[in-house]
C-alpha cells in the first residue's frame, strides 16, 4: 500500500469516528453541564461558518468528478464531498438542536475575531473558499487541467478550514464539536499532504 493512499485512508477512518461522536452528540444537546450555547458563541459561530465552507467544497468536489475520469482524483473528490457533506449536516443539526438560527448578521468569521477582515478574493467568504470566477473556471475545464485546480483549490480550501477548526479547537465550549474539530485538523492535513502528491505527479505544486 502507498503511502498516498494509506493517508486517505486515515483520514476516512477518522472522519467515521467524528460521526460517531457526532450521534452521541445528538443525544447530549448541550456542552455536557446543562449549558446551551449563545448565538454568539464560538461554538454557534464555528457551526454556522464551517457548514457554508464545507458546502462549498462539497460543490468543488462534484464538479471535479464530472470533468475527470482519473480514478484516484475521484475517489478524494467523493470522500471529500461525502464527508463534509455528513460533517455540515451535524452542525446544522446542532443549531436546531440549540435552537439558533443557522445565518447570522455579523460577518463571518467574528466568532474568531476575524469579522470583517478583507474577504480572500472577490467573491470568497472565508479563508481558503474559491471565488465565484474560480469555481465557474473549474466548471469548464476537462481532464488534468481540471484535475490540477482542483486540487489547488481544495489545497487553500483544506488549509483555510483548518485554521477555521483550531479555532474551535481553542474557542468552543461542548466537548463533542471540540472533537468534531480537531479531527477535521487531522483528516484534512492528511488530505493536503496526499494533495501535494498527487500535484507533483502531475508535475504541478500548490499555489502560493
Amino acid at each position: 500500500m502507498t503511502r498516498r493512499r494509506a493517508g486517505w485512508i486515515a483520514g476516512a477512518a477518522a472522519a467515521a469516528l467524528v460521526a460517531a461522536g457526532g450521534i452521541t452528540f445528538a443525544v447530549a444537546g448541550d456542552d455536557g453541564a446543562g449549558r446551551t450555547p449563545s448565538a454568539d458563541s464560538a461554538d454557534a459561530g464555528f457551526a454556522r461558518d464551517m457548514a457554508v465552507h464545507h458546502q462549498q467544497a462539497v460543490e468543488m468536489s462534484y464538479i471535479v468528478r464530472d470533468r475527470t475520469d482519473d480514478e484516484e482524483v475521484r475517489r478524494l473528490a467523493y470522500d471529500i464531498a461525502q464527508t463534509q457533506a455528513n460533517q455540515r449536516g451535524m452542525m446544522i443539526g446542532w443549531l436546531d438542536l440549540w435552537g439558533l438560527p443557522k445565518v447570522s448578521s455579523d460577518p463571518p468569521m467574528t466568532w474568531m475575531g476575524m469579522g470583517g477582515m478583507p474577504s480572500a478574493g472577490e467573491g470568497s467568504l472565508m479563508p481558503g473558499m474559491a471565488t465565484d470566477a474560480e469555481m465557474d473556471e473549474l466548471a469548464t475545464l476537462d481532464g488534468r487541467q481540471a484535475e490540477i485546480f482542483y486540487l489547488q483549490l481544495m489545497t487553500e480550501h483544506h488549509k483555510g478550514g483548518v485554521h477555521m477548526a483550531e479555532g474551535c479547537v481553542d474557542r468552543c465550549t461542548v466537548g463533542v464539536e471540540r472533537r468534531l474539530a480537531q479531527g477535521m485538523v487531522e483528516s484534512q492535513e492528511s488530505e493536503i499532504r496526499l494533495m501535494a502528491d498527487l500535484l507533483a505527479e502531475r508535475g504541478a505544486k500548490p499555489r502560493a
